[in-house]
């Protein structure tokens, strides 16, 4: 029995002292928007660390900055909008989309475009010969943007969109520097509750539901070698996505610490449709509508685009 005691003790010791298995690390690039909310879950509650990686975030200030992000190899995984997306790749990088992360539903509530009251524009006619805030040129709510404008049978050329980030929307609205901003909650909810913008339409309601609107994207050579960890890391997503529609509270809670507002302001904030899945069907509608926008020439193969 003694012999059997000192074996036990042994082996706790030597347990005690194996270094833990290392976990694959992966840098992550995001924005400051409230569809961080399943990473943010999936860090503090360890799905990620169940799964075998560690995520470390990354701030980048612009959708648009997403792929030069990835190229110099800042970050390993970003979340460019799909419009980003395409047009790098059409560009000549060769990123690919690692997997899914929000899509277009027609009961949207948290994009809108929000007028400054007194820029005196009340249908989409308006904005003609007016400045609207975009959060990166090119990326989703710009083009989709300009694409309501053009199912409404206004020229979106003839309006000037300025680069800005979502924080400062406020701020240059109500300094009237732009006319309107296309933005999103919980900044939506900020600025009309302050009084400085009045919400004028939910226009992303009008576009096709399912279209991917932003993805998780890395470069193709580095999906190629990670394979593992990006199973992993979509795994810890979809664990994170789960639990913020399970508990859209605590997702509230846990983005607005992260983004440094008060809960209140995003407290009216939809939980958006979560999904790693990702097919071409997400992607497709995309290719038409930039190519009209003359965003992108030639054939995209939107299949090898897709990491598997």
């Amino acid at each position: 029995m003694k012999r059997l005691y000192t074996f036990v003790f042994a082996a706790f010791l030597a347990l005690a002292v194996t270094p833990a298995v290392a976990q694959k690390k992966i840098t992550f690039g995001h924005q400051q928007v409230f569809d961080l909310a399943p990473v943010l879950l999936a860090q503090e509650k360890g799905f990620f660390a169940k799964h075998g990686i560690e995520v470390a975030m990354k701030p980048i200030p612009l959708n648009s900055q997403n792929p030069a992000a990835l190229e110099a190899g800042e970050v390993d995984i970003a979340m460019p909008t799909a419009s980003v997306l395409l047009q790098a790749v059409n560009g000549g990088l060769d990123h690919v989309a690692v997997s899914g992360y929000t899509e277009t539903v027609k009961t949207d509530s948290n994009f809108g475009i929000v007028v400054r009251p007194d820029a005196n524009i009340k249908t989409p006619a308006d904005f003609v010969g007016k400045k609207v805030g975009v959060p990166g040129l090119n990326a989703f709510l710009h083009v989709m943007f300009r694409e309501w404008l053009t199912m409404k049978g206004v020229d979106w050329k003839k309006v000037e969109f300025i680069e800005t980030v979502f924080p400062q929307m406020d701020g240059i609205l109500k300094a009237g520097s732009v006319d309107a901003v296309v933005v999103i909650q919980p900044f939506m909810a900020r600025i009309t509750g302050a009084k400085n913008g009045e919400l004028m339409a939910h226009f992303i309601r009008d576009m096709p539901a399912g279209m991917s609107i932003t993805v998780f994207s890395s470069k193709r050579d580095w999906a190629a070698k990670n394979q593992d960890a990006i199973k992993a890391f979509r795994a810890g997503f979809d664990e994170g996505a789960a639990y913020a529609h399970a508990h859209p509270d605590e997702a509230r809670a846990i983005v607005a610490k992260a983004l440094k507002v008060p809960p209140p302001a995003v407290a009216s904030v939809s939980i958006p449709k979560f999904d790693s899945k990702l097919n071409e069907s997400h992607l497709a509608p995309w290719v038409s509508i930039m190519k009209s926008q003359g965003m992108i020439r030639g054939d995209v193969n939107v299949k090898n685009l897709i990491a598997p």
